[in-house]
């Protein structure tokens, strides 16, 4: 297969390429700068720009660019830049494609599973409501952009996705250095659900949907979420070190802000992937013990 990428430089497309490549399909990776080699295309999603000649050939796109959640404080101007970075982009990808006479197969396209809200103990599958919150309402707005793509009948996933772990980037990268050190430990009362997946499976899972017929919301996380005291449990056993001072939300709130710490560390959803397991997509990794002594080679 012939796919483009869009946030192709980011810790799932860098990681999504690479094995794209291995099995022998082509990657075109869309980038905002100019185009370098002949693997690049050029786009401005923020100018609307986006020439047609880009899909010459494409079977599949993939869409994963976005301004990183917790990158930054969420001020009102960085909020705006986590919405539109999504919403712009998809719409234009979602139009473009539309109109084309050759049109690609299939349109994967990121989400996340903030779209289901702060929740405290309820299992949550594809078809439980959109929740309320910054998080739920950007990623009803993005999932909404993508319209005329399922319009004009391209097969439309949405990739809800939950923490991906790697050691590479993301939460994993942060929180090892203070594992390593004896000085993790649990956020708050350490109830919250954490939806995980390893950085394999996000992949895997990707690919999978390739070539599915699936269409609509599909949750990639593994299909065993745990509270976020287990998470430090488990995590502190791999690296061999204690966890046992739990971390008050007093720091974290001070130096992210106040929502977006309630948002990433003292809330959460317990996600299960009903879509890709009545798929019939196997996990490598199912339990989060596996996850990280296969991550970090334990």
């Amino acid at each position: 297969m012939k796919i483009l990428i869009t946030g192709a430089s980011g810790l799932i497309g860098r990681a999504l390429t690479t094995e794209l490549k291995a099995q022998g399909h082509t990657v075109i990776a869309a980038v905002r700068r100019e185009a370098r080699r002949n693997d690049e295309v050029q786009w401005d999603p923020a100018g609307g720009t986006l020439s047609p000649s880009v899909f010459d050939g494409v079977d599949a796109v993939v869409h994963l660019a976005g301004a990183g959640i917790g990158d930054k404080r969420w001020t009102d101007s960085y909020k705006k830049e986590i919405l539109e970075s999504r919403t712009l982009s998809t719409a234009l990808l979602a139009r473009t494609m539309a109109a084309l006479d050759k049109k690609p197969s299939v349109f994967l396209s990121g989400s996340a599973i903030g779209y289901y809200g702060a929740q405290q103990d309820e299992k949550l599958d594809e078809t439980s409501a959109l929740g309320e919150g910054f998080l739920a309402d950007i990623c009803a707005q993005w999932e909404q952009a993508a319209q005329p793509a399922i319009d004009a009948g391209i097969r439309t996933v949405f990739l809800r996705t939950g923490i991906v772990l790697s050691p590479q980037g993301g939460a994993l990268k942060k929180q090892l250095p203070l594992f390593k050190l004896g000085l993790g430990g649990r956020f708050g009362n350490g109830k919250q659900w954490q939806s995980w997946i390893s950085i394999t499976d996000e992949v895997n899972a990707i690919i999978h949907l390739l070539t599915s017929s699936v269409s609509g919301a599909v949750n990639l996380t593994a299909p065993e979420p745990v509270t976020n005291a287990d998470f430090t449990r488990t995590l502190a056993s791999v690296v061999s070190r204690p966890a046992i001072v739990p971390i008050p939300s007093f720091g974290p709130k001070l130096l992210l802000g106040e929502e977006l710490a309630n948002a990433l560390l003292f809330t959460g959803q317990r996600v299960i992937p009903s879509a890709l397991t009545r798929d019939g997509f196997v996990f490598a990794h199912q339990t989060l013990d596996a996850a990280l002594r296969a991550l970090l080679k334990k």
